[in-house]
């Protein structure tokens, strides 16, 4: 009786030392941030200007409904070769090939925010 009172006494003893000897440590200078990059995507699309967020694009979906999608960063090159912040492209189609990068973030709070954020890498007048 009393090996099984040492026995028992010892066990909640070894699971206290363990269970309080773990330490969470948070340090606020990590990064909270998750990125990916992914290349290569190819739309055909109709420019339809320039705002001050950035170069957008009008297309179709396969459900026959327009879409305007927003390019934040055009390539130096591809600038040099269409002069997006003109009016004179408007209305032209274009076949775009760009990069996606999507940051998740986590806030104070703990929730995820998703900014993507979408780059031209070549354009060519269809």
């Amino acid at each position: 009786m009393k090996i099984k009172k040492i026995i028992v006494l010892s066990g909640l003893v070894l699971s206290f030392v363990v269970l309080t000897s773990f330490k969470m440590v948070f340090n606020p200078s990590a990064s909270l941030e998750n990125e990916i990059l992914q290349k290569g995507f190819i739309i055909y699309a109709t420019y339809d200007g320039h705002e001050s967020y950035g170069y957008n694009f009008v297309t179709k979906g396969k459900d026959n409904e327009e879409y305007t999608l927003t390019f934040q960063k055009v390539d130096a090159n591809v600038l040099k070769t269409f002069d997006l912040n003109s009016d004179a492209l408007l209305k032209t189609k274009f076949k775009i090939t760009f990069d996606k990068d999507i940051k998740m973030t986590k806030d104070a709070d703990g929730y995820e925010d998703e900014n993507e954020e979408n780059t031209i890498t070549a354009l060519e007048k269809v």
